[in-house]
């Protein structure tokens, strides 16, 4: 993110570490049961050739209250008394957090009552495993290390800080020798972490950092055992036919390892689907061979009519598997299993020189956000699979990851749910210390580079085969200097990397890489809506890499969760105020320049309920805009928009900016702002000439459409009303302009209402669109743009919303519930006896004491109704959510009173219980 200036035996190597593939890997294990230590499990680690058990969980402590040599501290029987237990994948404050040392960290400012100085020291981790035999090979492989680590295995140091740093490096160590049967003892001792001298992670402005600076062990630790041939990484290249997609070569290739005394013959054979095949490899003592198998060698791995992996709203996901064995005189000595999908990337430049990227030959404009994980980096499939589920609902297509990459489980999801990815590393700390002219981020040392080449050698065996990767930023807000590239790009090469390799997600180059084909133009605060189509700055053209109109404000159910009622007095009273939940940069301390823009367009709010609904107002309005400018000028001649990542997706805490959904998933005028816009087929009105358009992303043409544009006062007396038949739109992004709206109405009032229907040649409405504007625009300062946003110097009049009626909205709710999954069904209607709508009508599903229910996956929301019309929603979760409750749906909006029915209780599917 843009920031300114502010058999035998080998003898144990103790320090010559092996980067090798793991399997898979995950951050610290957030629900992961905690043994209060010292009794954490012993982990017990298979005896078969080939398995890869994790460490099942560690006690940890402080250096500073353990006076014991190494040598004790990580020996078997030691007693560990007064240690905190701590998950698999955990950070220091993580596991301290699990064991309640500390009040909850998201709520108000409790963080900050957290002492720093306890995680400025090293911690120790310490784990038990046992082994039955000792007949196999015992190695431990590791990554994810923050920031660096001595390692010792039953009372012997294995490694030294200096050899394991870096968060990405990736470590195998030959601990043979040291392995006993029955119970041993591995311990780390983990060094504080500072982001800005490490090549590790931190939050940036993200979020207020926490205290330890994520220090810790947030991967899997691996015991694995294996005979005297070890087999380390292993994947596929895939050379799709394009455009045809008719065939496809796959090239397997394994790395075979001697790690005995003496030479050995070893027999790799593996298969993919119905295709076998088999190599015979002499090893010299301690030698390594590449091992690889071609279409040229087996016919088999030529395959016709492959099964092609497209994102999820281009096609479908299917993937491969590999399988490979090595073998020693008819002996498993090792093992190897690995899935791929079969896509084809390309990244050219356009004519404007933005970057277009086309999956499988067909160009696709990026819908993306910006990712963060949890701020204790504790890892949790399922809220991370619910996120990735919310990008889909959105619309998007893509998830970019600022550095915080993720553990393989992760890209695992992406691809079976077909959500691209952009990992790359991150700004504004150590690694791009060395370029960015910029305070933080010291200076590389001759010591970062062979780190900086281990990490991104072992980024990219991990993440190479995963299909719904499609590039490597190796800079963020700069480019790496030549040196610096050139170290990434043979990490790149050796690994077989065959996507993008981009140079920075700004509009900077690198000799080699070349132009980024990216902006990183902001904004980064308020801007009104009518900004995202200017196509200038963050405007819609070329590919935005992050930009978004900054706060997000949660709903009131989350604001009231995470804040104190004096801080809620201070979020609508005081725009000067600093918040403590928006960012850790005085740049965006306050939330002023939003506020300002709440007040001048909407009038000075007269409560918090009042600020939060003009807040959900806001954000839905400009969310929207931005994904339908982007939409719109995806096929345009002139400048094509590419690519727009809205900064942020999501937070990894609970905060009022950056994000479309909040820490807890509850959805506001920013989520379902931009799942309006993110409809495959799609009626929207351009704020900058008028015109109402249709955008497709489906990828056949539609026909026989009818638009429709009926401009309202507030009051809901209608003013103008105009429907075009016969549109015809193309698919894959294209738009076609259905009509203009007049510039001016007669009797129009200052603020007005836009409706806008399509329907299709039955009648049938397939998207329906309402704004709110005005006669006076938003008038923006271009001449006085900031990297973060452009000053607005006269603000749309939107007060007239404040002067509507209110319009009572009924609701009937119904619940089916099968297979641990819940469908509320509800019918909303507007019942008022006058003309004006319900704007902005929201529904909510909350359990039977208010209290929403999440994650929930809406058809629609925040829909708006003229008298007697009436829609039906439906909203998808899990029954257990409803922790034991009935569900009930709460409904409010702009000029809609409160009021909550109830929706079940749950009933077997089929079984329809209506109230």
């Amino acid at each position: 993110m843009f920031r300114r200036p502010t058999a035998g035996r080998r003898p144990l190597a103790t320090t010559a570490l092996a980067l090798t593939l793991l399997g898979s890997l995950s951050t610290s294990a957030w629900t992961e049961p905690q043994e209060s230590a010292p009794h954490i499990r012993t982990t017990h680690v298979s005896a078969k050739a080939g398995s890869a058990t994790p460490l099942s969980g560690y006690a940890i402590q402080s250096t500073a209250k353990v006076s014991d040599p190494p040598a004790t501290v990580s020996s078997p029987g030691y007693p560990a008394s007064g240690w905190h237990p701590a998950g698999s994948r955990s950070t220091v404050l993580a596991a301290l957090l699990a064991d309640g040392l500390y009040a909850d960290p998201f709520y108000s400012t409790n963080q900050q009552k957290i002492p720093k100085a306890d995680f400025q020291v090293p911690w120790w981790y310490r784990s038990d495993f046992t082994v039955a035999d000792t007949s196999e090979r015992t190695y431990l492989d590791f990554s994810g290390v923050i920031s660096a680590a001595d390692v010792y295995v039953n009372g012997k140091q294995v490694a030294t800080a200096k050899d394991v740093t870096g968060a990405y490096t990736r470590h195998e160590l030959d601990v043979t020798s040291l392995v006993r049967s029955g119970t041993n003892t591995v311990a780390f001792r983990i060094q504080p972490n500072d982001p800005n001298k490490n090549l590790t992670m931190g939050w940036i402005d993200w979020l207020q950092p926490p205290p330890d600076e994520n220090m810790g062990i947030v991967r899997d630790v691996l015991v694995r055992r294996g005979g005297p041939v070890a087999l380390r990484d292993a994947h596929v290249v895939t050379d799709l036919a394009v455009p045809s997609l008719a065939t496809a070569d796959l090239t397997v290739k394994a790395q075979a390892r001697n790690d005995s005394d003496a030479p050995v013959t070893t027999k790799v054979a593996g298969t993919i689907g119905g295709t076998s095949f088999e190599k015979t490899v002499s090893l010299s003592a301690h030698e390594t061979k590449t091992v690889t198998f071609t279409p040229s060698e087996v016919p088999g791995l030529h395959l016709t009519s492959p099964k092609v992996w497209w994102p999820a709203a281009m096609g479908e996901q299917p993937l491969y598997s590999l399988d490979l064995t090595a073998s020693v005189s008819g002996t498993a000595s090792d093992t190897a299993h690995q899935t791929f999908g079969i896509r084809d990337v390309q990244a050219p430049l356009n004519s404007d020189g933005a970057r277009q990227y086309r999956i499988n030959g067909r160009k696709l404009l990026i819908k993306g956000g910006g990712w963060s994980p949890d701020e204790f980096l504790r890892w949790d499939r399922t809220y991370v699979e619910d996120r990735l589920k919310y990008a889909l609902d959105l619309g998007l297509n893509t998830i970019r990851l600022e550095g915080h990459i993720e553990p393989d489980e992760f890209f695992d999801l992406a691809d079976r749910y077909g959500i691209l990815t952009l990992p790359g590393w991150e700004c504004c700390d150590k690694w791009e210390g060395q370029v960015n002219g910029d305070e933080r981020g010291d200076p590389w040392t001759a010591a970062d580079y062979p780190v900086a080449k281990a990490s991104m050698a072992a980024e990219a065996a991990r993440l190479r085969d995963h299909p719904s990767v499609i590039s490597f930023l190796i800079g963020s807000d700069f480019a790496p200097d030549a040196t610096i590239e050139k170290t990434y790009l043979d990490a790149l090469k050796a690994a077989d990397w065959r996507t993008p390799v981009v140079a920075a997600a700004s509009a900077k180059s690198s000799p080699v890489s070349g132009s980024s084909g990216m902006k990183m133009t902001g904004p980064y605060d308020w801007i009104p809506p009518n900004y995202w189509y200017a196509k200038r700055e963050g405007g819609a053209t070329g590919f935005n890499s992050e930009t978004s109109a900054g706060p997000d404000i949660p709903t009131l159910d989350t604001l009231r969760r995470m804040t104190t009622p004096a801080e809620l007095d201070t979020l609508w009273k005081n725009p000067d105020a600093k918040q403590y939940h928006r960012s850790p940069s005085s740049t965006f301390a306050t939330l002023k320049l939003y506020d300002n823009a709440l007040t001048g367009r909407y009038g000075a709010p007269t409560g918090l309920t009042d600020y939060v609904r003009k807040a959900q107002l806001a954000q839905y309005e400009n969310v929207r805009a931005q994904f339908e400018a982007y939409g719109r000028n995806a096929t345009d001649i002139s400048k094509p928009s590419t690519g727009v990542v809205y900064w942020m997706f999501n937070s990894g805490w609970t905060s009022l900016h950056w994000q479309l959904m909040d820490r807890y998933l509850d959805q506001g005028g920013a989520y379902f702002g931009a799942k309006k816009a993110g409809e495959p087929l799609h009626i929207q009105y351009s704020y900058d000439d008028r015109s109402v358009v249709v955008v497709n992303s489906r990828h056949a043409s539609e026909g026989q459409l009818t638009a429709r544009a009926t401009l309202f006062n507030t009051d809901g007396t209608q003013k103008y009303d105009r429907s075009v038949t016969g549109v015809t739109v193309a698919g894959d992004g294209a738009h076609s302009t259905a009509l203009t709206l007049p510039s001016s109405v007669s009797g129009l009032s200052t603020t007005y209402l836009v409706r806008l229907t399509l329907t299709d040649a039955s009648g049938k409405e397939v998207s329906r669109n309402v704004y709110w504007l005005s006669g006076k625009p938003d008038t923006l300062d271009w001449a006085n743009t900031d990297w973060y946003y452009t000053p607005t110097t006269s603000y749309a009049d939107l007060k007239g919303l404040s002067s509507m009626a209110q319009a009572p909205v009924s609701a009937q709710g119904a619940t089916v519930s099968a297979d641990g999954t819940s469908t509320t069904t509800v019918t909303i209607r507007n019942t008022g006896t006058g003309r004006t709508p319900s704007l902005l009508t929201d529904v909510h599903l909350v359990d039977a004491h208010g209290t929403p229910v999440l994650p929930v996956r809406w058809s629609d929301n925040q829909v708006s109704l003229w008298p007697g019309e009436s829609t039906t929603l439906t909203a998808t979760y899990r029954t257990t959510d409803l922790h034991g409750s009935a569900p009930n749906v709460r409904v409010s909006g702009w000029n809609t009173p409160e009021r909550t029915v109830p929706a079940g209780p749950p009933e077997p599917s089929g079984r329809l219980s209506s109230r």
